[in-house]
């Protein structure tokens, strides 16, 4: 009773003062022109500001021509390798490839076959979660959301380890290589609790499996039968690869960067790129398109009529269709102009899938979306703007035919992109050397203090 109390005097104080606090924290946007702040480190053109230096991946989109942005096919880089000749050559050779992305990510090179090997096998050895984490650390608090669960079974990491503070190379590798096999575990095991605690559903806890890639253990944990084809586990295998690193520039990115350059451990350090990347502007964009085509196929009476899908597609730039937002998700990027690359190769292995899952209709569906969504967008926009397909639109669509709950699409993206953290964090620890301390200008009036018993 005591606590009910509490919490509603806490929701009518709030309910007083929020719109003070509104106020007080609302900046004028004129002020931003006036001290030339680059809102967002972005700058006038939507260029990223220059904020640091890597050697790990980069994101090619357009080049600069007298000043001038030309548009031009994307270009993912991993330690200077195209991500789409490291994807032909694994898929070649019918072999998993994320395993070998994070080696190359870590190191710097691509493995050679005794070194692959080796690698494969320490992440098999590290899969388990330390004795009683399941039940305690998971099991006991059951989050609805997976990420924020996966967050704080991170933090839980410090405390079981024996040397959680040393920032050395070394010890921060072993830290690496041991969150990288223990994340897909962790955020199964989430999901599994989230579903019986949260939603009734039963609950699978299933081992580890030695011998496994990482796509094929994921698939193993989360489903109750354990049960997964090879194709299915190629497409999630190059879901992961596709999504380990995407440059120092975004936001879970920089976040490891910047909370690495305070000097705290890795763990705290991953547990902030895990929150930045939970964001619905980074990792959870995916499930945006997926809501935005339940819409599109429920008010879409015919799937194969283009004139039909183009009126809707319209209607979603005018705000009067989804989410009222204007946007078409899934089209357009920060940096791509005339394609993600990202969205290339997942769209190849998307039609393979769609074939063996019955999904086709559905697949030409996105495919006239992706068609006709940019010409729609220029027409409504009165721009010359050039938007394609990325990753998103595509990513959702693999996951649903994959039958991966909505849940666990986020959680996804971090059990890749932990490969590319435990990279950039490394590289702030070897090169960095200096905390990150950008300005901030303060643009309030100055106030006297006014004694308690004068105030009104």
């Amino acid at each position: 009773m005591e606590k009910t109390k509490n919490k509603e005097a806490i929701i009518h104080f709030v309910d007083k003062m929020c719109g003070i606090a509104e106020e007080k924290n609302k900046i004028q946007s004129d002020h931003y022109l006036k001290y030339n702040v680059k809102r967002g480190l972005r700058n006038s053109d939507g260029t990223g500001v220059l904020v640091g230096l890597t050697t790990i991946g980069d994101v090619h989109g357009y080049i600069i021509d007298e000043g001038e942005t030309v548009p031009v096919d994307g270009r993912l880089v991993y330690r200077g390798i195209d991500v789409k000749d490291i994807v032909t050559g694994f898929q070649s050779e019918k072999r998993f490839g994320f395993e070998e992305t994070c080696f190359l990510l870590l190191f710097g090179q691509l493995p050679t076959q005794d070194e692959l090997t080796e690698f494969q096998e320490l992440l098999d050895n590290a899969r388990a979660l330390p004795a009683g984490f399941t039940e305690n650390m998971i099991l006991k608090a059951p989050s609805r959301d997976i990420m924020n669960k996966l967050a704080r079974s991170v933090l839980v990491c410090y405390s079981y380890d024996q040397n959680p503070d040393d920032l050395s190379v070394k010890n921060n590798l072993r830290q690496g290589l041991e969150l990288i096999a223990r994340f897909p575990t962790m955020t199964a095991y989430a999901y599994q609790a989230k579903s019986h605690y949260h939603d009734g559903k039963s609950l699978f806890i299933h081992k580890v499996c030695r011998g496994l890639s990482t796509s094929e253990n994921l698939l193993h944990l989360i489903r109750a039968d354990s049960k997964y084809s090879e194709l299915e586990a190629e497409v999630l295998d190059l879901c992961l690869v596709l999504h380990a690193e995407h440059g120092g520039g975004n936001n879970s990115a920089f976040t490891l960067h910047v909370v690495t350059s305070s000097g705290t451990d890795i763990y705290s350090a991953i547990a902030a790129g895990v929150g930045s990347l939970k964001g619905p502007k980074h990792g959870g964009a995916n499930i945006k398109v997926i809501e935005m085509m339940d819409d599109i196929k429920e008010n879409v009476k015919d799937w194969t009529n283009e004139e039909e899908i183009k009126d809707h597609l319209r209607k979603l730039l005018r705000k009067q269709a989804y989410d009222r937002t204007g946007l078409i998700y899934g089209l357009g990027h920060a940096v791509y102009t005339l394609s993600d690359p990202r969205a290339v190769l997942l769209k190849q292995k998307a039609a393979e899938l769609s074939k063996e899952k019955a999904c086709e209709e559905e697949f030409r569906l996105y495919e006239i979306i992706e068609k006709y969504g940019p010409e729609v967008f220029k027409e409504e926009k009165n721009t010359d703007k050039i938007v394609s397909a990325n990753v998103d639109f595509y990513s959702g669509f693999v996951y649903s035919m994959l039958g991966i709950p909505r849940d666990l699409y986020t959680p996804l993206f971090a059990i890749a992109r932990i490969a590319g953290w435990a990279a950039h964090r490394l590289e702030e620890l070897v090169s960095g050397g200096r905390i990150m301390r950008p300005a901030y200008k303060n643009v309030v009036k100055k106030q006297e203090y006014i004694p308690l018993h004068e105030r009104k």
